[in-house]
């Protein structure tokens, strides 16, 4: 491999940890909303559970050296927490780097 191969290569490695860590962050602070009547409760699991199966989707892919797909689900399952966040399912800190404001 060339210099750039490589710098690509470590470039692309680095920006799929960074979004594994995003994600395993996120997960660890987003809280199903209180109060919400029950099927917007269940939307807000099926939020939370689609990020973890994202995250955990990610690390396998990781594992086998597919990084395309490892930073592609890692970037979804932030995706569905960003969404449930802001359609009032989730509740997320305002302040901070880990969602969309």
């Amino acid at each position: 491999m060339t210099d750039t191969a490589d710098d690509l290569e470590v470039a692309f490695r680095d920006k799929t940890d960074q979004y594994e860590a995003l994600l395993a962050e996120a997960l660890e602070v987003a809280t199903v909303a209180a109060d919400l009547p029950d099927q917007q409760a269940d939307a807000a699991e099926q939020c939370l559970e689609m990020a973890e199966s994202y995250l955990r989707d990610g690390r396998h892919f990781r594992e086998t050296d597919n990084l395309p797909d490892a930073l592609a689900a890692f970037s979804y399952g932030h995706g569905w927490l960003d969404a449930g966040a802001r359609v009032g399912v989730l509740d997320v800190p305002s302040e901070g780097h880990l969602f969309t404001q």
